[in-house]
């Protein structure tokens, strides 16, 4: 009949399933065999990697680190300044026995300058046994006096001191010093009218009068007034204006600039004061014409001497 089915070839249709099937088990047994390789493969990376930094940082440790050939048995300090050198030994860290080659040089470095009285330090390994140590110190040019009162009421006086940068230094133990403290102080002015609150050792003071105080020291030192007279005070309170109190009593007032030229007119006039036995008891060079000027005796001006010079800084070792 038109609608009899047609007979299908089962043993053929059920081979042709058993045959799909057999080849999907085949790739599926395929991929879980390549996956665990390439897991095995990761694996033994990673751990022969891990082994392998673990040897190479117990070799470090062994042959390096903790190898008593590298311990520091010299270490060579050099400082230009007033601070013993045996103390920035101590300041740094360091001490003989340390491995030379675990040593952080940086942290050598910071530690130096958290000193408020240091300015810069180079720190250098010298293999197999040195470790060298430069530095340099800030130079006072000039200092503030802050009163103070002690546990019993009554008032002292805190000295910190300036470079010529208005770097702040806080006071050091006489001490821990070449030179005393009191006679390194005793070579420069003194700074007045400054805002005790500011002076926080180891910061820069950018206040245009002070900076202004501190170019006219420089300027004053290498003058010709320089010989003559000292700068003993420097008050810094006035707008516009700098008044000097020298070590002879003379008050002298100048401008916030030129000061060469101020200088140089300084000289002029205490020279013409001394041809006729005067001194000058205050002097405005801050007026560009018809410089106001007030005289006195020289017999009158008091017989202090003028601030001898500091002696020049050179490096001194210490091992």
């Amino acid at each position: 009949m038109w609608f009899k089915r047609e007979k299908k070839n089962r043993r053929l249709s059920r081979g042709h399933v058993l045959d799909v099937k057999l080849r999907s088990g085949q790739v599926r047994a395929t991929r879980t065999r390549l996956a665990a390789m390439a897991f095995g493969v990761l694996f033994g990376t990673v751990f022969g990697l891990y082994l392998f930094w673990r040897a190479g940082e117990w070799a470090l440790d062994y042959f390096v680190y903790e190898n008593p050939e590298f311990a520091i048995r010299r270490i060579d300090v050099q400082t230009d300044g007033v601070i013993l050198p045996d103390q920035l030994r101590r300041w740094a860290g360091v001490k003989t026995g340390d491995n030379l080659l675990a040593l952080d040089l940086a942290t050598v470095k910071r530690n130096l300058e958290l000193v408020s009285q240091v300015d810069s330090v180079s720190v250098e390994r010298v293999l197999p046994h040195t470790l060298r140590i430069r530095v340099s110190e800030r130079e006072p040019v000039a200092q503030v006096n802050v009163p103070t009162a002690d546990a019993s009421g009554k008032i002292v006086f805190t000295v910190f001191e300036l470079d010529a940068d208005g770097y702040v230094m806080q006071p050091l133990d006489p001490r821990l010093c070449v030179m005393p403290l009191a006679q390194v102080s005793e070579q420069v002015p003194a700074i007045t009218g400054l805002n005790a609150f500011q002076l926080q050792p180891g910061r820069r003071l950018d206040l245009p009068q002070l900076q202004a105080a501190l170019q006219l020291i420089t300027a004053f030192n290498s003058s010709p007034m320089a010989g003559l007279v000292g700068l003993q005070r420097l008050d810094v309170s006035a707008p516009e204006i700098l008044v000097a109190t020298t070590t002879q009593g003379s008050e002298i007032t100048f401008g916030l600039d030129d000061f060469s030229r101020q200088l140089g007119r300084w000289r002029e006039i205490y020279d013409a004061g001394q041809r006729v036995n005067k001194a000058i008891a205050a002097l405005n060079l801050a007026v560009t014409n018809n410089i106001p000027a007030r005289w006195m005796e020289g017999s009158a001006v008091p017989g202090s001497a003028p601030r001898p010079a500091r002696p020049a800084r050179a490096l001194r070792n210490h091992v």
